[in-house]
């Protein structure tokens, strides 16, 4: 969930090098995401959640509220991945369960390190496909 269009590209490109054929849906914003994982068959369990902070409408910590909020959704693997270094965002990320907090501009040499990571946490951890 990011309305940025480059670092949208960067995670497809690092999937790509990586060989990660996982398949991706992009909301651009946390009003489009929520609707997105409300719908069944736009997202399919089981699924790890990219949210970036700062968009228009919905801000992810706005977005990551209401997802903690759905009976349906709470239980979302959810990563936050933003350029904000803010203290209060961390704390308020991790108070809605958030799984990690990565600041894009710390990411180093792109979003492969990322990527990898997440592929590394997908392939161990057990993840429940049942709504």
């Amino acid at each position: 969930v990011d309305d940025d269009d480059v670092d949208v590209m960067g995670v497809e490109r690092a999937l790509k090098k990586l060989k990660i054929l996982n398949h991706i849906v992009r909301a651009r914003d946390g009003i489009e995401g929520l609707a997105l994982l409300r719908d069944a068959q736009a997202v399919k369990r089981p699924y790890l959640v990219l949210l970036d902070l700062n968009m228009p409408r919905m801000n992810g910590l706005e977005m990551l509220a209401e997802l903690r909020k759905d009976s349906a959704l709470s239980s979302a693997v959810v990563f936050v991945l933003t350029t904000s270094k803010a203290d209060e965002d961390k704390v308020a990320a991790y108070q809605q369960h958030a799984a990690g907090f990565i600041i894009k501009s710390q990411v180093g040499d792109g979003f492969l390190r990322v990527m990898e990571m997440l592929d590394h946490y997908w392939r161990v951890v057990e993840l429940p496909i049942e709504r």
